[in-house]
């Protein structure tokens, strides 16, 4: 099982991306299960609110290159997780230590709220993997970081730090090292004590003039991304990664 749900107050449930040897990198079968997972806390009447992270001191690496390398696999097990973190009714918060690479950051878009360590590193490397932008960031990083840090960030792949990441809109707030979990759950202890139906309500119309566009820029994104993928170019860098 690479992705742990425990419920760890009234109310809130821990959703663990647990794969350690890989940097909780994500193949298709962990999409589909962290999409299970937000789904399945979605419909049960005794969750008030979801927390992601990933186990041993990093959430996500991101897409496993691997995974990526394997031409005959669609984009569909991404999207099913994009779209389910899209559709969730219930807030979804992130606590991020270590690295949140690719997917890692650009699901931050859609989390309610995300906490992450100081020494915490993003990067959204779609270029320099000859790829292009995925999870709505072409549409939503802009309106949260501006046009221009988007393009900055989403065009030359860089790598950027936690304050960077508040800057951009994409995080909440820098915590210490090691606290971004805690303050995740102290976060869900408070919404899952108050009313549902206004917090479910309050997230519905905070992201309802979003959702359609959001929507219809997954479906955008996901053509030019299989496309990229199945790229000779592309293909060269995924091998020259996994030489490093």
């Amino acid at each position: 099982m690479t992705i742990r749900t425990e419920t760890v107050h009234e109310g809130v449930r821990l959703l663990t991306m647990d794969r350690p040897h890989r940097r909780n990198a994500l193949d298709a079968a962990d999409y589909q299960a962290l999409a299970t997972a937000i789904d399945a806390a979605d419909d049960d009447p005794d969750v008030r609110v979801s927390v992601v992270t990933g186990a041993g001191g990093v959430f996500t690496s991101g897409n496993d290159i691997e995974n990526f390398q394997d031409r005959t696999e669609g984009v569909g097990a991404g999207m099913v997780l994009l779209r389910a973190l899209v559709c969730a009714r219930k807030p979804i918060i992130a606590a991020v230590e270590g690295f949140a690479i690719g997917i890692g950051t650009t699901m931050l878009l859609h989390c309610d709220f995300a906490f992450a360590g100081r020494a915490t590193r993003f990067r959204v490397p779609f270029v320099p993997l000859g790829l292009c932008p995925e999870g709505g960031s072409s549409y939503l990083l802009p309106q949260v970081a501006g046009l221009k840090r988007a393009t900055e960030l989403l065009m030359l792949g860089d790598e950027f730090d936690a304050d960077c990441a508040a800057e951009a809109g994409l995080i909440n707030r820098v915590v210490p090292d090691g606290d971004a979990l805690e303050v995740a759950l102290e976060r869900a202890a408070r919404l899952a004590a108050a009313p549902a139906e206004s917090v479910e309500l309050t997230k519905m119309l905070l992201r309802r003039p979003l959702r359609d566009a959001v929507l219809g820029t997954l479906d955008v994104e996901a053509v030019h991304f299989g496309r990229r993928r199945q790229s000779e170019e592309a293909q060269a860098a995924f091998a020259g990664f996994m030489r490093r």
